[in-house]
């Protein structure tokens, strides 16, 4: 569903794939086409195109996004893995190597890490995308780039909504919303409920999030505020399961998460103000944004707790202007964020018989301390961009300066040694592209950019020695990437995306755990990897009919990988499907609609060694809803089910676990059989 520049002769009243928005801001820019881009960027409306939505999976929000793949690890303590043509691959909890914004606002934190369990999916209007290496645009962690922008609120001074679903495993979830727009200033926001038990045992989920967006436009300058925020009292970590285990009852949970009481507590605020004001033809936008997060989270082998500061700012000035018969559009900006964790682990003392040196106390689940820090992590990252526009050719030349700076405060110093420390990672990030219109419906185009990734602080923190401080032995992650691409609007119908890409990677960041780590993951360099792929994407209207589909291919492989026992040159990528595809059929009658959704995936390789996998499965998803039933308040109903063919399959891979054999391995993560869901939404006007 990209977003095209549709020209203006084509008549309003045509497909719903005309009516797809025609600019996209996630270049950081004034609104521009994507047809004059040169980055593979796609545009959707979750709503309009996967509708019948819960806004409780990420899956859907970010479906038939080519190049993207999401695995719902069905677990409320792990969030779902999302990656960018391999980038968030290695993640085991929250999103790494992308950047997630909301509506322009950073989520994505200095280190590169992205909690993903606050965000709120209730109010999500658009997802705009760049699926390949952005650090010259976004800096640290920009394997590709996801904003989630808030659909506009209604017209009238007062909307509201009230929606309610229930479903399998004791689903529940209850949102209210409301929105309006008086003169200068508009609002919307949510509130919502969701509790379930899970498919799998032991596998609770109680949360409470909300989300408020506010505009104004004041003497010429555009004012935005936005705020999220998330309690989430109880998630239950059922753990991954060996492939006996998943044969045998791919529902049952992890033995010693269960003894442990694996699951995590978390409670989380952001809050952010950004500023547009029109500047000689050109504009100056400003944001400030800032946070707290509080987590408790026993797990098998200790019990984290982090209390989380952080902000950020930025500025931008885009400026054009017109030299001989070129015309550029210049801009230049500057961005600055802080991270500021207080982290402790305790011995997690659940299920002993009898008491230890860390464990005095039976019945008391958090033992002795082992670990008390301060982690401080602050970036800031200049950057330049200038596009021309030359006939029908326009270029993209850009570049960014980003320093990392990590810094560990030891205040634990009971084991005689002080692990405090220093380090500082840096890199400049160039890319340069261009983008020719064929005509005024499709253009082809074709670049070359970097990525620049630190490890995050957990990554560095976790020493298989046992060690504390800082691991002075990780590198950062740099790729390279070259792209290729073309979009348009075909047989006047239908719009295509195709982009095909190398990315050369030099020492890719790895996890792995050790027998003895009871689940806790370390991580590596690699040599030198290579990923290859083609990215596909169909869309058009027949009749009444909406039709979509995506299709990756992704040839992902190590090139020189050598561990202290074993070289791995040659072997595939673990986490990643080597093919995926996604497809959407929705029939739209007057007042009702009926959807048909599938999903395939090969299998995903379950470690470096390629030794273990997870097979490929199909999955197919109906839903039946209507639009606009039985006059007001507008009541409309939706009946969803899930895996229809009630598929026995696994749907994440915890990637690099260790074991006495892969036979006993835990490296899965079960799906759901089939599933079914029921939803009302009573509203006071359309929105």
């Amino acid at each position: 569903m990209a977003a095209l520049a549709v020209a203006s002769s084509l008549s309003a009243q045509d497909s719903t794939i005309r009516r797809l928005p025609v600019v996209v801001t996630v270049t950081r820019d004034i609104g521009r086409s994507p047809l004059d881009l040169p980055y593979a960027i796609t545009s959707l409306r979750p709503d309009s195109v996967v509708r019948g939505q819960t806004h409780t999976f990420v899956e859907q929000t970010l479906s038939l996004l080519p190049g993207v793949t999401v695995a719902n690890r069905n677990n409320p303590s792990q969030d779902t893995r999302i990656s960018i043509r391999g980038f968030g691959a290695r993640s085991q909890f929250g999103a790494r190597s992308i950047r997630i914004l909301r509506d322009g606002m950073p989520l994505t934190l200095p280190d590169g890490q992205t909690p993903i369990d606050y965000l709120d999916l209730e109010s999500v209007g658009r997802v705009e995308a760049i699926r390949g290496t952005a650090s010259a645009l976004y800096g640290n962690a920009s394997g590709g780039v996801l904003d989630l922008r808030s659909i506009d609120p209604p017209d009238s001074t007062l909307a509201v909504q009230a929606r309610s679903w229930a479903g399998s495993s004791n689903l529940r979830r209850f949102a209210a919303l409301a929105g309006g727009t008086s003169g200068p200033v508009t609002y919307e926001g949510n509130l919502g409920r969701t509790q379930s038990v899970g498919f799998r045992k032991y596998a609770n989920q109680r949360l409470t999030n909300a989300f408020v967006r506010s505009t104004a436009d004041l003497g010429g300058t555009s004012l935005t505020l936005l705020g999220m925020g998330l309690d989430m009292p109880l998630a239950l970590n059922p753990g991954a399961l060996s492939r006996a285990q998943f044969e045998a009852d791919p529902s049952q949970a992890d033995t010693l998460s269960v003894q442990k009481q694996a699951r995590k507590q978390v409670h989380q605020v952001q809050l952010g103000l950004s500023a547009r004001h029109a500047l000689l033809n050109g504009e100056i936008t400003g944001q400030v944004y800032g946070g707290t997060r509080t987590l408790f989270n026993p797990q098998t082998f200790a019990i984290v707790g982090i209390d989380r500061r952080q902000e950020g700012a930025g500025v931008r000035a885009t400026l054009p202007f017109v030299s001989g018969s070129v015309t550029n559009r210049v801009s230049v900006g500057a961005d600055a964020q802080w991270l500021n964790d207080a982290r402790k682990n305790w011995a997690n003392c659940d299920n002993l018989i009898r008491a230890t040196a860390t464990c005095a106390t039976l019945g008391v689940e958090k033992g002795a301390i082992s670990l008390d820090q301060r982690e401080l992590v602050s970036s800031v990252g200049p950057y330049v961009r200038d596009e021309l526009e030359v006939g029908r050719f326009r270029g993209t030349i850009g570049l960014r300066a980003d320093q990392v700076k990590f810094q560990l405060r030891d205040h634990y110093l009971a084991d005689g040694r002080d692990d405090s420390g220093i380090r500082t990672m840096s890199a400049v990030s160039p890319m340069a592209g261009v983008a020719m219109r064929l005509s005024p419906l499709h253009s082809i185009y074709a670049n070359v950019g970097t990525a620049f990734e630190t490890p995050t602080t957990t990554e560095l923190g976790n020493q298989p020695d046992g060690t504390a401080g800082l691991n002075r032995d990780l590198k950062p992650q740099l790729s390279t990437t070259f792209e290729v691409g073309a979009r348009g609007l075909a047989l006047d119908r239908v719009q295509y995306d195709v982009a095909l890409f190398d990315s050369e990677i030099r020492d890719e960041l790895i996890p792995f755990a050790t027998p003895t780590s009871n689940a806790r993951m370390f991580y590596r360099n690699a040599g030198r990897t290579r990923r290859q792929g083609v990215e596909l994407s169909l869309a058009g209207d027949a009749g009444p009919v909406s039709l979509a589909t995506t299709y990756a291919l992704s040839h992902f492989r190590f090139r020189d990988f050598q561990t202290a026992t074993a070289q791995y040159g040659g072997n595939a990528i673990p986490g990643i499907p080597e093919q995926q595809m996604q497809a959407d059929a929705t029939l739209r009658l007057p007042a009702s609609y009926f959807v048909i959704e599938g999903v395939a995936k090969s299998k995903v390789w379950a470690n470096d060694a390629n030794a273990a996998a997870a097979p490929g499965f199909a999955v197919l998803n109906v839903r039946l809803g209507g639009t606009a039933a039985f006059g007001r308040p507008r009541l409309t109903p939706v009946m969803a089910i899930q895996n229809l063919l009630d598929k026995k399959y696994i749907g994440s891979v915890a990637i690099n676990a260790a074991g006495a054999n892969v036979d006993v391995t835990k490296f899965y993560e079960p799906a759901p059989r089939i599933t079914w869901y029921f939803g009302f939404t009573a509203a006071s006007s359309p929105w």
